[in-house]
C-alpha cells in the first residue's frame, strides 16, 4: 500500500441521510444499497454523525428499538475522519486499532466526499497483493 491515497480507494458517492430521517428509513437504505453505513449530514453537507449496521446489531440486542426512532437517536457523533489525502496504510491501521469498518473522507469546503472501508482496502489488496503459498 505504497504511496496510494485514501481518495484513490474512497467510495464516492456516499448515502447519506438527515438527522431526522427515521431509523427504519435508513436501515431499509442500507439493505436497498447494499452498503453498511450511512452518513448523517446538515443542509450544506457538513458530517453530523454516522449509522452503520453495527450500530443497528447494537440496538437490537440491547432491545433500545423504537418504531419512531429518528437517526439522531442512535447515531455515532463522535466520528473519526480522514481526507482524501491520508495514506491508505495509516487509515488501514488506524480501523485496525479503533475496530472500525467505515472512516468518512471528509473535506473542509465541501463536506462528506467520499467513504473509505474495510472492503475498498480489501478488494485494493486483492488485486495488487499476490496470494500466499499454500
Amino acid at each position: 500500500m505504497e504511496d496510494i491515497f485514501v481518495g484513490r480507494l474512497m467510495s464516492s458517492p456516499v448515502k447519506t441521510v438527515s438527522p431526522d430521517t427515521k431509523a427504519h428509513v435508513a436501515a431499509e437504505t442500507m439493505l436497498d444499497e447494499g452498503i453498511g453505513s450511512v452518513v448523517v449530514t446538515d443542509d450544506d453537507g457538513q458530517l453530523l454523525g454516522i449509522l452503520t449496521a453495527t450500530d443497528f446489531v447494537h440496538i437490537a440486542a440491547e432491545q433500545r428499538w423504537a418504531t419512531d426512532a429518528t437517526v439522531e437517536n442512535y447515531m455515532t457523533t463522535d466520528v473519526t475522519t480522514t481526507d482524501a489525502n491520508a495514506e491508505v496504510r495509516d487509515i488501514a491501521d488506524l480501523m485496525i486499532e479503533e475496530g472500525f469498518h467505515h472512516v468518512p473522507v471528509v473535506d473542509d469546503d465541501e463536506g462528506v466526499v467520499g467513504m473509505v472501508t474495510t472492503t475498498d482496502i480489501t478488494a485494493y489488496m486483492s488485486h495488487v497483493q499476490t496470494p500466499s503459498p499454500s
